[in-house]
Protein backbone atom coordinates (compact mmCIF):
# COMPACT_ATOMS: atom_id res chain seq x y z
CA UNK A 1 0.00 0.00 0.00
CA UNK A 2 1.44 3.11 -0.96
CA UNK A 3 0.07 6.50 -0.60
CA UNK A 4 0.97 10.65 -0.29
CA UNK A 5 2.62 11.89 2.72
CA UNK A 6 2.53 15.60 3.81
CA UNK A 7 6.48 15.52 4.08
CA UNK A 8 7.16 14.05 0.65
CA UNK A 9 9.21 17.12 -0.06
CA UNK A 10 12.16 15.45 -2.50
CA UNK A 11 9.44 14.53 -5.27
CA UNK A 12 8.98 10.65 -4.23
CA UNK A 13 6.27 9.53 -3.09
CA UNK A 14 6.58 7.86 -0.07
CA UNK A 15 5.99 4.98 1.51
CA UNK A 16 2.70 4.57 4.07
CA UNK A 17 3.12 1.49 5.74
CA UNK A 18 1.24 0.64 9.40
CA UNK A 19 4.09 -0.98 10.83
CA UNK A 20 6.01 -3.45 8.76
CA UNK A 21 2.50 -4.46 6.79
CA UNK A 22 3.17 -5.19 3.42
CA UNK A 23 7.01 -5.69 3.74
CA UNK A 24 8.10 -8.69 2.21
CA UNK A 25 10.69 -11.02 3.83
CA UNK A 26 13.56 -11.21 0.95
CA UNK A 27 13.49 -7.27 0.45
CA UNK A 28 17.11 -5.99 0.57
CA UNK A 29 18.60 -4.90 3.82
CA UNK A 30 18.56 -1.43 4.05
CA UNK A 31 19.39 1.66 6.61
CA UNK A 32 17.01 3.35 8.20
CA UNK A 33 18.62 6.37 7.62
CA UNK A 34 18.27 5.77 3.92
CA UNK A 35 14.05 4.70 4.17
CA UNK A 36 11.71 6.95 2.37
CA UNK A 37 9.34 8.99 4.28
CA UNK A 38 6.63 6.48 5.99
CA UNK A 39 3.55 6.56 7.84
CA UNK A 40 5.08 6.54 11.21
CA UNK A 41 8.12 9.41 9.97
CA UNK A 42 4.83 11.65 9.29
CA UNK A 43 3.36 10.70 12.80
CA UNK A 44 6.41 11.74 14.49
CA UNK A 45 6.57 15.19 12.13
CA UNK A 46 3.26 15.90 13.25
CA UNK A 47 3.78 15.13 17.08
CA UNK A 48 6.85 17.47 17.23
CA UNK A 49 5.23 19.75 14.57
CA UNK A 50 1.85 20.06 16.55
CA UNK A 51 4.11 20.56 19.87
CA UNK A 52 5.66 23.42 18.01
CA UNK A 53 2.36 25.12 17.75
CA UNK A 54 1.36 24.89 20.57
CA UNK A 55 4.25 26.06 22.09
CA UNK A 56 4.32 29.28 19.54
CA UNK A 57 0.84 29.16 20.78
CA UNK A 58 1.73 29.20 24.74
CA UNK A 59 4.15 32.16 24.62
CA UNK A 60 2.12 34.50 22.38
CA UNK A 61 -1.09 34.73 24.27
CA UNK A 62 1.09 35.91 27.59
CA UNK A 63 1.17 39.68 25.82
CA UNK A 64 -2.23 39.83 25.53
CA UNK A 65 -3.29 38.40 28.84
CA UNK A 66 -0.96 41.07 30.30
CA UNK A 67 -3.12 43.87 29.03
CA UNK A 68 -5.47 42.82 31.65
CA UNK A 69 -3.88 41.65 34.14
CA UNK A 70 -1.67 45.21 34.58
CA UNK A 71 -4.95 46.75 36.24
CA UNK A 72 -6.41 43.23 37.44
CA UNK A 73 -3.65 43.08 39.74
CA UNK A 74 -1.95 46.08 40.06
CA UNK A 75 1.36 45.15 38.28
CA UNK A 76 4.08 47.20 38.13
CA UNK A 77 6.94 47.52 35.59
CA UNK A 78 8.81 44.75 36.89
CA UNK A 79 6.03 42.18 38.14
CA UNK A 80 4.49 42.76 34.30
CA UNK A 81 8.05 41.85 32.95
CA UNK A 82 8.43 38.76 35.59
CA UNK A 83 5.17 37.50 34.19
CA UNK A 84 6.29 38.88 30.35
CA UNK A 85 9.34 36.61 30.82
CA UNK A 86 9.10 33.93 33.12
CA UNK A 87 8.60 31.07 30.75
CA UNK A 88 11.56 31.87 29.21
CA UNK A 89 13.47 31.81 32.36
CA UNK A 90 12.00 27.90 32.61
CA UNK A 91 12.61 27.11 29.15
CA UNK A 92 16.17 27.41 29.91
CA UNK A 93 15.93 25.01 32.88
CA UNK A 94 14.03 22.85 31.29
CA UNK A 95 16.14 22.51 28.06
CA UNK A 96 19.06 21.82 30.65
CA UNK A 97 17.77 19.62 33.00
CA UNK A 98 14.85 17.71 31.29
CA UNK A 99 17.68 17.42 28.08
CA UNK A 100 20.20 15.83 30.92
CA UNK A 101 17.37 13.85 32.41
CA UNK A 102 16.30 12.13 28.55
CA UNK A 103 20.19 10.80 27.90
CA UNK A 104 19.41 8.77 30.62
CA UNK A 105 15.94 7.50 31.59
CA UNK A 106 15.08 7.90 27.55
CA UNK A 107 13.79 9.92 24.77
CA UNK A 108 9.76 9.11 25.24
CA UNK A 109 9.28 9.19 28.91
CA UNK A 110 10.53 13.03 28.48
CA UNK A 111 8.91 13.63 25.15
CA UNK A 112 5.41 12.68 26.80
CA UNK A 113 6.03 14.45 30.91
CA UNK A 114 6.95 17.55 28.98
CA UNK A 115 3.28 18.00 27.34
CA UNK A 116 1.62 16.83 30.59
CA UNK A 117 3.33 19.16 32.12
CA UNK A 118 2.39 22.02 30.01
CA UNK A 119 -1.15 21.30 30.12
CA UNK A 120 -1.50 21.34 33.86
CA UNK A 121 -0.04 24.69 34.17
CA UNK A 122 -1.75 25.84 31.79
CA UNK A 123 -4.78 25.06 33.01
CA UNK A 124 -4.35 26.23 36.88
CA UNK A 125 -3.60 29.58 35.11
CA UNK A 126 -7.05 29.89 35.77
CA UNK A 127 -7.35 29.63 39.10
CA UNK A 128 -4.34 32.37 40.08
CA UNK A 129 -5.01 34.83 42.61
CA UNK A 130 -1.54 36.83 42.11
CA UNK A 131 1.29 37.63 40.13
CA UNK A 132 3.42 35.06 41.97
CA UNK A 133 1.56 32.43 40.73
CA UNK A 134 1.34 33.33 37.58
CA UNK A 135 4.93 33.56 37.37
CA UNK A 136 5.20 29.95 39.19
CA UNK A 137 2.84 28.56 36.53
CA UNK A 138 4.85 30.01 33.37
CA UNK A 139 7.90 29.08 34.57
CA UNK A 140 6.65 25.43 34.79
CA UNK A 141 4.92 25.94 31.46
CA UNK A 142 8.60 27.04 30.22
CA UNK A 143 10.03 24.09 31.81
CA UNK A 144 8.09 21.94 29.57
CA UNK A 145 8.64 24.34 26.58
CA UNK A 146 12.12 23.64 27.62
CA UNK A 147 12.14 19.72 27.68
CA UNK A 148 10.30 19.48 24.31
CA UNK A 149 12.53 21.56 22.58
CA UNK A 150 15.72 19.59 23.48
CA UNK A 151 13.59 15.74 23.11
CA UNK A 152 11.56 16.50 20.33
CA UNK A 153 14.44 17.72 17.72
CA UNK A 154 16.38 14.79 19.08
CA UNK A 155 14.00 11.85 18.79
CA UNK A 156 12.66 13.51 14.94
CA UNK A 157 16.11 13.89 13.90
CA UNK A 158 16.71 10.01 15.35
CA UNK A 159 13.59 8.70 13.53
CA UNK A 160 13.79 10.34 10.20
CA UNK A 161 15.56 9.80 7.24
CA UNK A 162 18.90 11.29 6.13
CA UNK A 163 17.15 13.07 3.08
CA UNK A 164 14.21 13.95 4.64
CA UNK A 165 15.78 15.34 8.30
CA UNK A 166 17.14 18.87 7.44
CA UNK A 167 13.60 19.78 6.20
CA UNK A 168 12.27 18.32 8.45
CA UNK A 169 13.70 20.32 11.79
CA UNK A 170 14.16 23.37 9.72
CA UNK A 171 10.15 23.46 9.31
CA UNK A 172 9.56 24.20 13.15
CA UNK A 173 9.93 27.58 12.74
CA UNK A 174 7.29 28.16 9.98
CA UNK A 175 5.06 25.92 12.75
CA UNK A 176 5.82 27.58 15.67
CA UNK A 177 5.31 31.54 14.22
CA UNK A 178 1.62 29.80 13.15
CA UNK A 179 1.00 28.84 16.64
CA UNK A 180 1.92 32.09 17.21
CA UNK A 181 -0.30 34.40 14.68
CA UNK A 182 -3.43 31.52 16.32
CA UNK A 183 -2.57 32.88 20.00
CA UNK A 184 -3.10 36.73 18.24
CA UNK A 185 -6.11 36.14 16.91
CA UNK A 186 -7.42 34.41 20.09
CA UNK A 187 -5.94 37.14 22.07
CA UNK A 188 -7.51 40.03 20.09
CA UNK A 189 -11.27 38.03 20.59
CA UNK A 190 -10.72 36.80 24.07
CA UNK A 191 -9.80 40.37 25.44
CA UNK A 192 -12.66 42.07 25.98
CA UNK A 193 -14.79 44.12 28.05
CA UNK A 194 -14.47 41.03 30.54
CA UNK A 195 -11.86 41.78 32.63
CA UNK A 196 -11.71 38.25 34.05
CA UNK A 197 -11.00 37.24 29.79
CA UNK A 198 -7.34 36.45 30.39
CA UNK A 199 -8.22 33.64 32.34
CA UNK A 200 -9.95 32.29 29.72
CA UNK A 201 -7.39 33.16 27.33
CA UNK A 202 -4.01 31.90 28.87
CA UNK A 203 -6.15 28.50 30.07
CA UNK A 204 -7.11 27.64 26.14
CA UNK A 205 -3.76 26.49 25.88
CA UNK A 206 -4.74 23.56 27.86
CA UNK A 207 -6.86 22.39 25.41
CA UNK A 208 -3.66 21.63 22.46
CA UNK A 209 -1.56 21.08 24.57
CA UNK A 210 -3.89 18.40 26.49
CA UNK A 211 -4.51 16.87 22.65
CA UNK A 212 -0.19 16.57 21.80
CA UNK A 213 -0.16 14.79 25.51
CA UNK A 214 -2.66 12.54 24.90
CA UNK A 215 -1.73 11.77 20.97
CA UNK A 216 1.95 11.02 22.03
CA UNK A 217 0.98 8.42 24.65
CA UNK A 218 2.66 5.37 23.42
CA UNK A 219 5.32 6.49 21.16
CA UNK A 220 8.18 4.07 21.12
CA UNK A 221 11.55 4.83 22.38
CA UNK A 222 14.42 6.06 19.84
CA UNK A 223 16.20 2.98 19.10
CA UNK A 224 19.35 5.03 18.39
CA UNK A 225 19.66 5.81 22.29
CA UNK A 226 18.70 2.18 22.86
CA UNK A 227 21.56 1.18 21.47
CA UNK A 228 23.56 3.63 23.24
CA UNK A 229 22.70 2.13 26.33
CA UNK A 230 23.58 -1.43 25.08
CA UNK A 231 19.70 -2.13 25.01
CA UNK A 232 20.38 -3.85 21.53
CA UNK A 233 17.42 -6.02 21.55
CA UNK A 234 14.68 -3.27 22.21
CA UNK A 235 16.58 -1.02 19.79
CA UNK A 236 16.00 -3.46 16.59
CA UNK A 237 12.13 -5.00 17.83
CA UNK A 238 11.49 -1.41 17.18
CA UNK A 239 12.97 -1.00 14.23
CA UNK A 240 11.54 -4.05 12.85
CA UNK A 241 7.87 -3.47 13.84
CA UNK A 242 8.17 -0.08 12.14
CA UNK A 243 10.08 -0.26 9.60
CA UNK A 244 10.39 -3.66 8.53
CA UNK A 245 12.65 -6.94 9.16
CA UNK A 246 14.83 -5.38 6.15
CA UNK A 247 15.75 -2.31 8.02
CA UNK A 248 19.27 -2.23 9.64
CA UNK A 249 20.19 0.97 12.28
CA UNK A 250 23.62 0.68 10.61
CA UNK A 251 24.72 1.60 13.95
CA UNK A 252 25.82 -1.20 15.89
CA UNK A 253 28.86 -0.42 17.11
CA UNK A 254 27.42 2.21 19.47
CA UNK A 255 28.13 1.72 23.34
CA UNK A 256 27.35 2.92 26.34
CA UNK A 257 28.64 6.27 26.70
CA UNK A 258 28.03 8.74 29.29
CA UNK A 259 29.24 12.80 28.77
CA UNK A 260 29.16 15.41 31.17
CA UNK A 261 27.69 19.13 30.18
CA UNK A 262 31.51 20.18 29.84
CA UNK A 263 31.90 18.70 27.34
CA UNK A 264 29.94 21.22 24.77
CA UNK A 265 33.01 23.69 25.86
CA UNK A 266 35.40 21.14 24.88
CA UNK A 267 38.07 21.96 21.85
CA UNK A 268 35.74 19.96 19.93
CA UNK A 269 32.67 21.70 20.36
CA UNK A 270 33.11 25.15 21.99
CA UNK A 271 32.97 26.82 18.68
CA UNK A 272 29.22 25.33 17.68
CA UNK A 273 28.58 25.67 21.27
CA UNK A 274 29.29 29.65 20.93
CA UNK A 275 27.62 29.91 17.86
CA UNK A 276 24.25 28.31 18.38
CA UNK A 277 24.05 30.41 21.75
CA UNK A 278 25.28 33.71 20.14
CA UNK A 279 22.30 33.36 17.59
CA UNK A 280 19.45 32.38 19.76
CA UNK A 281 20.34 34.55 21.94
CA UNK A 282 20.05 37.54 19.45
CA UNK A 283 16.97 35.97 17.90
CA UNK A 284 14.87 35.44 21.20
CA UNK A 285 15.78 38.23 22.80
CA UNK A 286 14.11 41.03 20.29
CA UNK A 287 11.58 38.47 19.29
CA UNK A 288 9.97 38.75 23.00
CA UNK A 289 10.36 41.66 24.02
CA UNK A 290 9.12 42.66 20.56
CA UNK A 291 5.81 40.42 20.03
CA UNK A 292 5.53 40.14 24.17
CA UNK A 293 4.81 43.97 24.46
CA UNK A 294 3.04 44.34 21.03
CA UNK A 295 -0.15 44.34 22.08
CA UNK A 296 0.36 46.55 25.22
CA UNK A 297 2.27 49.12 22.96
CA UNK A 298 -0.32 49.13 19.90
CA UNK A 299 -3.08 49.38 22.93
CA UNK A 300 -0.85 52.45 24.63
CA UNK A 301 -0.57 54.19 20.63
CA UNK A 302 -4.40 54.02 20.24
CA UNK A 303 -3.51 51.84 17.11
CA UNK A 304 -7.30 51.20 15.79
CA UNK A 305 -6.63 48.06 13.73
CA UNK A 306 -4.27 46.44 15.98
CA UNK A 307 -4.72 42.59 14.83
CA UNK A 308 -4.53 43.87 11.13
CA UNK A 309 -0.58 45.13 12.42
CA UNK A 310 -0.06 41.95 14.65
CA UNK A 311 -0.77 39.51 11.76
CA UNK A 312 1.10 41.23 9.27
CA UNK A 313 4.35 41.18 10.92
CA UNK A 314 3.31 38.01 12.05
CA UNK A 315 3.17 37.08 7.99
CA UNK A 316 7.02 38.18 8.04
CA UNK A 317 7.84 36.04 10.13
CA UNK A 318 6.01 32.76 8.26
CA UNK A 319 7.47 34.35 5.17
CA UNK A 320 11.15 34.80 6.72
CA UNK A 321 11.18 30.76 7.80
CA UNK A 322 9.87 29.71 4.71
CA UNK A 323 12.74 31.69 2.85
CA UNK A 324 15.22 29.97 5.38
CA UNK A 325 14.12 26.16 4.38
CA UNK A 326 13.65 27.06 0.97
CA UNK A 327 17.51 28.59 0.83
CA UNK A 328 19.05 25.80 2.83
CA UNK A 329 17.71 23.21 1.13
CA UNK A 330 19.26 24.89 -2.24
CA UNK A 331 22.10 26.08 -0.74
CA UNK A 332 25.39 24.50 0.86
CA UNK A 333 24.43 25.32 4.75
CA UNK A 334 28.26 27.02 5.57
CA UNK A 335 27.73 29.18 2.25
CA UNK A 336 24.34 29.97 3.41
CA UNK A 337 25.47 31.16 6.59
CA UNK A 338 27.54 33.90 5.49
CA UNK A 339 25.31 35.16 3.16
CA UNK A 340 22.62 35.48 5.22
CA UNK A 341 25.30 37.51 7.10
CA UNK A 342 25.74 39.70 4.17
CA UNK A 343 22.19 40.20 3.93
CA UNK A 344 21.80 41.15 7.60
CA UNK A 345 24.09 44.15 6.93
CA UNK A 346 21.97 45.39 5.03
CA UNK A 347 18.81 44.89 7.20
CA UNK A 348 18.71 48.78 8.81
CA UNK A 349 18.40 49.80 5.41
CA UNK A 350 15.62 48.43 4.40
CA UNK A 351 13.42 48.06 7.51
CA UNK A 352 11.79 45.76 9.51
CA UNK A 353 10.84 43.38 6.40
CA UNK A 354 14.57 42.61 5.83
CA UNK A 355 15.26 42.48 9.39
CA UNK A 356 12.36 39.74 10.04
CA UNK A 357 14.25 37.91 7.13
CA UNK A 358 17.62 38.01 8.63
CA UNK A 359 17.01 36.61 11.87
CA UNK A 360 14.30 34.05 10.38
CA UNK A 361 16.91 32.73 8.29
CA UNK A 362 19.46 33.05 10.70
CA UNK A 363 17.62 31.12 12.92
CA UNK A 364 17.23 28.12 10.32
CA UNK A 365 21.06 28.39 9.70
CA UNK A 366 21.67 28.31 12.89
CA UNK A 367 19.84 24.91 13.99
CA UNK A 368 20.98 23.08 10.74
CA UNK A 369 24.62 23.97 11.68
CA UNK A 370 24.05 22.46 15.06
CA UNK A 371 22.41 19.51 13.81
CA UNK A 372 24.32 18.81 10.80
CA UNK A 373 27.48 20.65 10.85
CA UNK A 374 29.74 17.20 11.65
CA UNK A 375 28.24 15.56 8.33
Amino acid sequence: MTGRCLFGFSGEQPFLLPDNEGVKMNTSPVRMDDLPLNRFHCRIAALTFGAHLTDGYVLGVIGYAIIQLTPAMQLTPFMAGMIGGSALLGLFLGSLVLGWISDHIGRQKIFTFSFLLITLASFLQFFATTPEHLIGLRILIGIGLGGDYSVGHTLLAEFSPRRHRGILLGAFSVVWTVGYVLASIAGHHFISENPEAWRWLLASAALPALLITLLRWGTPESPRWLLRQGRFAEAHAIVHRYFGPHVLLGDEVVTATHKHIKTLFSSRYWRRTAFNSVFFVCLVIPWFVIYTWLPTIAQTIGLEDALTASLMLNALLIVGALLGLVLTHLRHIANFCWEVFAAGGNAGSHGLFAFRQFINAAAFCSLQHHHFGSQ
